[in-house]
């Protein structure tokens, strides 16, 4: 048996009914995906997949296909059932230096917020993306279309705060119809949540969750500028009863700011059934203010939760999501995501796309990849999904891990270089 370019595979005795198709000739699939006929029907069999652009093949043997599904998903790829060609496809990923696939794409689809928060936007000025450039909704779907054809499974849309974008439950529509998507998700500050909710639901929207740092109305206005705790309540009390599938709080915890609200946070989760993710407060890009001392790490929240809610339980999973779950007494669970203290790059499969269109790997990069260049000077989703899979493919990045090795560990970026440089904004890159 030999791959596209003749280079030899070994042959551990597939069935002849568990031959790949040969793709290039199949008008209905996509060029790079493989489509693995009688998964559903066979106990014991076979499977060849072929990843055309790297000229390498990926062979799997397993019982069952929910075995041969998560086989292939242990390994980087994305599975889905088509009923339509009778078997299962297998989307390929593409590997970075360090064996990371890339799986989970973070949309920007604005620079702007209406907040100006201590940890993100704490200065009084900031430069803003040119209008021109910023991608139209069809542009942004030709290039999820792209990024998925890669590997990418999950979408998470950002912004700045992404529901000032102008019809964007229109873009979740664009979004929530693709099959190749497993999740869908949406992070907002919630001013505007109350009024968007339904338009949400009902443009498909599965997952959404609320930034929420502090349950008193003065300390909110401390850290945001902005009286409009009551609107981000009430957007948070609609969307839990919504019907979404999931419905999340994040809060970014800082020493002496709001390090004593731990645990009405989560109780307030609690009442809303709504799960709390506690941030470690972060030396990324508009953090001019971040220090050490601020931050309270995952060990200390974790100690000053048991204290009031009794021993805590670890969740046990293998996942290259940013948080670490665990569990109360009661059966509640939560997340912390430690990238200051404890960072995960080795297990991260995570970039953004700005709303502008350049292309983050690493959240503390200095230098993205301009997509938004090729894609209007009319190159087509093969030429931008080589440029996507070259540059993923040299990608080495761990900047939460360099950082917390770094002697005298002080801001990441002086105010004065991120007045030139917007694109170092968290509020540009949508962290």
């Amino acid at each position: 048996m030999h791959d596209v370019d003749n280079t030899p595979v070994l042959d551990i005795g597939a069935p002849a009914h568990a031959n790949p198709i040969d793709v290039a000739a199949n008008d209905d699939v996509h060029p790079d995906t493989a489509v693995l006929t009688d998964l559903d029907i066979a106990d014991h069999l076979c499977a060849v997949v072929y990843e055309r652009r790297g000229s390498y093949s990926r062979e799997a043997r397993a019982v069952g296909p929910e075995h041969q599904r998560k086989l292939y998903a242990d390994h980087g790829f994305t599975t889905e059932k088509s009923p339509l060609l009778g078997g299962i496809m297998v989307f390929m990923s593409v590997l970075d230096r360090l064996g990371r696939p890339l799986t989970s794409l973070r949309l920007s689809v604005t620079d702007r917020c209406n907040l100006r928060c201590q940890y993100c936007m704490p200065e009084r000025d900031y430069g803003w993306l040119p209008r021109a450039d910023i991608l139209t909704f069809e542009e942004f779907d030709t290039l999820v279309d792209t990024f998925t054809g890669l590997g990418v499974d999950k979408v998470r849309i950002t912004g700045g705060e992404p529901l000032v974008r102008k019809d964007l439950p229109d873009l979740i529509a664009l979004l929530a119809q693709k099959s190749t998507l497993k999740d869908l998700a949406l992070t907002t500050n919630g001013i505007l949540l109350a009024d968007r909710v339904e338009a949400l639901r009902a443009a498909g929207l599965p997952r959404i969750t609320v930034s929420l740092d502090t349950l008193h109305a003065d300390r909110f206005q401390t850290l945001t500028r902005f009286d409009s705790l009551d609107a981000v309540l009430r957007g948070l009390e609609l969307a839990a009863g919504a019907g979404f599938d999931s419905v999340k709080m994040d809060t970014v915890v800082i020493r002496g700011v709001n390090d004593d609200e731990l645990v009405p946070i989560l109780e307030l989760g609690q009442r809303l059934g709504a799960e709390v993710r506690f941030i470690e407060y972060m030396d990324v890009g508009g953090a001019t203010r971040w220090t050490m001392e601020d931050v309270i790490s995952r060990k200390e929240m974790l100690r000053r939760l048991s204290a009031h809610f009794g021993p805590i339980a670890a969740i046990d999973e293998n996942t290259a999501a940013p948080a670490d779950r665990f569990t109360l007494p009661d059966g509640t669970v939560f997340g912390i995501i430690s990238s200051t203290t404890e960072p995960f790059c080795r297990q991260c499969d995570r970039s953004r796309l700005t709303a502008d269109g350049l292309w983050y790997r690493c959240l503390y990069a200095r230098a993205g990849t301009d997509l938004r260049g090729p894609l209007r000077s009319g190159v087509d989703v093969d030429g931008l999904r080589e440029l996507i899979a070259t540059t993923w493919q040299a990608r080495d990045d761990r900047g939460a891990e360099e950082r917390l090795a770094s002697d005298g560990r002080s801001t990441l970026v002086p105010v004065e270089t991120l007045q030139g440089e917007p694109h170092l904004e968290m509020h540009t890159r949508g962290g």
